[in-house]
């Protein structure tokens, strides 16, 4: 088993785990216009948008990560593994109604480390 699918493996048990990180993870709906349709705020979704799903912590970000621009106070932070997300979040889609900023991952690819604004 290779390091990636090893602390994939370890991160699906804590979030699995009632005395683990089980009672922070979440799950998600993803959304990205397909066709330049709008969002809709009262569904949360875009009309003719691709959804996806996937299960992982908000968190707020450490006031030492807040500029007030890039990153602001109000912004969440959402780790989500790689492997129990259905599509790769990009810019500009909408999680659980909140606009995805950016995207980035950890150093093994096994995680998604996403700012939702």
């Amino acid at each position: 088993m290779g390091m990636r699918a090893e602390i994939q493996a370890g991160l699906a048990e804590a979030f699995n785990d009632p005395d683990g990180l089980a009672d922070a993870v979440q799950t998600f709906t993803g959304s990205r216009a397909s066709n330049g349709s709008g969002y809709d705020p009262d569904t949360g979704t875009t009309a003719g948008a691709t959804t996806y799903t996937g299960r992982g912590v908000f968190a707020g970000y450490d006031n030492d990560n807040v500029d007030g621009s890039r990153v602001r106070a109000t912004d969440t932070k959402l780790i989500a593994l790689q492997n129990e997300v259905t599509l790769r979040p990009m810019p500009d889609d909408r999680i659980n109604g909140q606009a995805v900023v950016s995207v980035g991952q950890d150093p093994a690819g096994a995680t998604w480390v996403v700012q939702l604004r």
